[in-house]
């Protein structure tokens, strides 16, 4: 592989500070060589490839912590490659994939398999968790240890709930002692069964039956007094209520050691969208009130919220075109993960480069991988955007096998217009 030089770029990389036009250098091998505003043609070799990014954003590629794949047992939803297609569509270089496959990523035989279809057939970076508990069933630990060793990148139960405490303890106290992360969904089972929406006056209308933000509150609050006599790495997959945040801000204000994430969804939608019962916005957690919205964005300013993630979870339309309450959950996400977030900065709610930290080298901070950032000696995972660039969503000519999008027909801003992995060329508009 040519060395490369990308030249007359906006380069962005919240993990060194820098945000100024320059020039980035990869050597052969894909790896960043020299990044900055003083990198002049002459600083890479004769025979290097000379990239004309033309005054666009350049940053490192996207780290994704919440992505479902439908390999095995689910390929009509979604499959390792139509993944990868979408994900560097979108600029996404890397992924954490959920365990919530068939049969369920619990076992080392699974998870061999896992590693050995994605190295075969995806093109993208693949970080596979397992569940925390034998067949998400909230009963029984998996082995933290053993397949942590096998290529476990973290645990989860994906949208379901240690609900039972002494257990949770346990699970804490295990993953403290083997350094592994935990990734919970917090919903309180018995005050969200049979919900599919938020509770307030919009399920009140609609006749659905809605689940209270306290039910995610409590949660919250239980582990984190888990976490101050277990004190393991714990990751709260998304939250979606002001009143989440109260408790989050008040403990990481103590001190206490944890990350938080949110769904790209929650923070660009609310109960409002869903209208007329348009079943393509049911998702998990349910979209809340606009003031809860407005919330989360402010809980990213003040660095209470530290990662957003697509939540991309395909659906065939057949599971989504059905009653409200019995329509599947879930919307796609990760093709149109950065151009939602980018909203953030056109309506000046948050900065540039606070949403671009978010989607990577906090992500990769908490995962313990080395992406996410352009330092001498990185790969060469590079996303390039158009910030400008306007065009309307149609979901068809999305890459993804499903076409369950939340945000069908919507006017956005920004572009990917290239995406690089390891130095190479992997997608360009």
């Amino acid at each position: 592989m040519k060395e490369k030089i990308f030249i007359n770029a906006r380069l962005i990389d919240p993990s060194q500070k820098i945000d100024e036009k320059g020039s980035i250098i990869l050597d052969q091998n894909g790896k960043v060589k020299a990044i900055g505003k003083n990198i002049k043609k002459s600083d890479a070799s004769s025979s290097a490839e000379i990239i004309d990014v033309k005054e666009n954003v350049l940053i490192p590629g996207i780290v994704d912590m919440k992505a479902f794949v439908g390999e095995p047992g689910y390929e009509y939803k979604e499959n390792f490659r139509t993944l990868s297609q979408a994900a560097l569509a979108g600029g996404v270089t890397s992924i954490v994939t959920m365990p919530n496959t068939k049969p369920i990523i619990d076992n080392v035989s699974m998870v061999d398999f896992i590693i050995r279809r994605g190295r075969d057939k995806a093109s993208v970076n693949l970080f596979p968790c397992a569940s925390i508990t034998k067949q998400i069933e909230g009963n029984l630990m998996t082995e933290f240890g053993l397949l942590s060793s096998r290529g476990i990148i973290g645990f989860s139960d994906v949208n379901k709930t240690i609900q039972n405490t002494e257990l949770m303890a346990r699970i804490m106290d295990y993953a403290s002692d083997l350094g592994v992360l935990i990734m919970q969904h917090a919903e309180d089972y018995e005050l969200s069964k049979n919900a599919c929406i938020n509770d307030g006056e919009i399920a009140t209308r609609l006749g659905l039956e809605g689940v209270s933000p306290i039910a995610e509150k409590i949660i919250i609050e239980r582990d984190l007094s888990l976490l101050s006599e277990y004190p393991c790495r714990y990751h709260i997959n998304q939250i979606s209520s002001k009143k989440s945040l109260e408790v989050i801000k008040k403990n990481k204000n103590n001190g206490k050691k944890f990350s938080v994430g949110v769904s790209i969804n929650s923070l660009s939608l609310n109960e409002n969208d869903i209208g007329e019962f348009k079943t393509f916005l049911k998702i998990s957690p349910p979209l809340r009130t606009e003031e809860d919205r407005l919330s989360l964005v402010q809980g990213i300013k003040e660095n209470l919220i530290d990662v957003i993630v697509s939540d991309h979870l395909p659906e065939d339309e057949e599971s989504k075109r059905l009653p409200f309450a019995q329509a599947a959950t879930g919307a796609i996400g990760i093709e149109t993960l950065l151009p939602l977030a980018l909203e953030m900065h056109h309506n000046k709610s948050l900065p540039l480069e606070k949403i671009i930290e978010t989607l990577t080298i906090n992500p990769s901070k908490i995962l313990k991988i080395n992406k996410g950032s352009l330092k001498k000696g990185s790969d060469g995972d590079i996303c390039i955007f158009d910030l400008e660039a306007p065009w309307k969503l149609d979901a068809e000519k999305l890459k993804s096998k499903s076409k369950n999008t939340a945000i069908e027909d919507r006017k956005l801003q920004g572009k990917v217009m290239m995406t690089f992995l390891n130095g190479k060329l992997v997608y360009s508009q």
